[in-house]
């Protein structure tokens, strides 16, 4: 669950966005971490995925390179991550074994595991920015994601349903 921020922590930010051309399809993710006017811009493509796993991914891909415990601004446009962390959503469907409903199945719970994970070790915050709407740092992590599904590096998603 969230945590108050510890004024003896280091306050990072953490911006990111996901993207992909078609819904299963070519995707990336983008993420920018910046502490005191130093950053570090991530990106990787996938041949074939989704748009969720995408914002996963640039969430997770940031808090994995913060070796401490920090406070982290986390930034995103993606109402599935805010929402699904902010509403308990995910929290509850981790209780019931990774169920929605009695019948349907939560996805992407392997990228939810992660992001738990990661989460559990740092305090955090959830900002909501509106996508395309001009918002620097969320047009640039838009910028990298899309540029990394038209790259050549592209890499497997290794989830397989996908």
């Amino acid at each position: 669950m969230i945590k108050i921020f510890d004024p003896a922590l280091k306050t990072v930010d953490l911006y990111t966005d996901g993207a992909c051309s078609g819904n299963p399809g070519p995707g990336g993710y983008g993420a920018i971490l910046k502490f005191k006017g130093k950053e570090l811009v991530l990106s990787q493509g996938y041949r074939q995925t989704t748009n969720n796993r995408m914002e996963l991914l640039a969430v997770i891909s940031g808090l994995s390179r913060l070796k401490e415990t920090c406070n982290v601004n986390i930034y995103s446009d993606s109402k599935y991550v805010i929402d699904a962390i902010e509403k308990g959503w995910v929290y509850g469907w981790k209780a019931k074994n990774w169920m929605r409903t009695k019948t349907e199945k939560a996805q992407n719970v392997d990228l939810w595991e992660k992001l738990l994970n990661l989460l559990d070790k740092h305090n955090f915050e959830l900002h909501w920015v509106k996508g395309h709407a001009g918002h620097p740092e969320n047009e640039r992590c838009d910028r990298l994601a899309v540029s990394a599904y038209n790259g050549d590096n592209l890499i497997d998603d290794v989830r397989g349903d996908v």
